[in-house]
């Protein structure tokens, strides 16, 4: 059973690592600019659960810090109808600056910071391989909750060169729902 399950395991992260390539990372990246609280104000992905609940869904709250060896530490407060959700994720750097890989045994994370300016917005790309299911994903991070038009502008330019589309886009309102710290509305 081993001997079939590496294979494949290690045939996904070739599919995964080679779907990522081309995607751009932030020029000179600076993980300690970059820590902090962020927004997601504007989300993309073909992911099915994503497209079913993109409608309702609102603004979250990402918190991100760095380990001592590098390494990325995600925590993400997320509103849900009935209760504050929350998620917390480790990804470990890759030899690039920005690019971080997430993998547990149920999936794998590909994790790219494409572009920030550190103290407003920053564009993350974002693929996940559970199985044979892959998923795309990009996010718009504000450190405020309002973005400009421009950036939304800038965020939907950049759907089509990672294989989304707008209908897959949703732009979050904002929640002062599940701020940090909080178990609940």
């Amino acid at each position: 059973m081993t001997m079939v399950v590496l294979p494949s395991l290690v045939v996904s992260l070739l599919c995964l690592l080679r779907a990522g390539a081309e995607v751009p990372v932030q020029p000179g990246f600076n993980a300690e600019k970059f820590a902090g609280t962020w927004h997601v104000t504007a989300a993309a992905s073909n992911c099915s659960v994503f497209l079913k609940m993109k409608d309702g869904m609102k603004s979250s709250i990402t918190t991100i810090s760095f380990t001592p060896v590098g390494d990325l530490s995600l925590k993400l407060i997320w509103p849900m109808p009935d209760k504050c959700q929350k998620f917390e994720l480790l990804f470990q750097r890759s030899r690039q600056a920005g690019h971080y890989m997430g993998t547990s045994a149920q999936e794998m994370r590909d994790l790219r910071v494409m572009e920030t300016d550190y103290s407003r917005y920053a564009i993350v790309h974002e693929l996940k391989q559970k199985g044979q299911d892959t998923h795309t994903a990009l996010q718009l991070l504000m450190r405020e909750q309002d973005a400009s038009t421009q950036l939304l502008q800038k965020f939907k330019e950049l759907l089509p060169t990672v294989g989304l589309t707008e209908d897959m886009m949703a732009i979050l309102p904002k929640s002062g729902e599940c701020q940090e710290g909080m178990g609940g509305r």
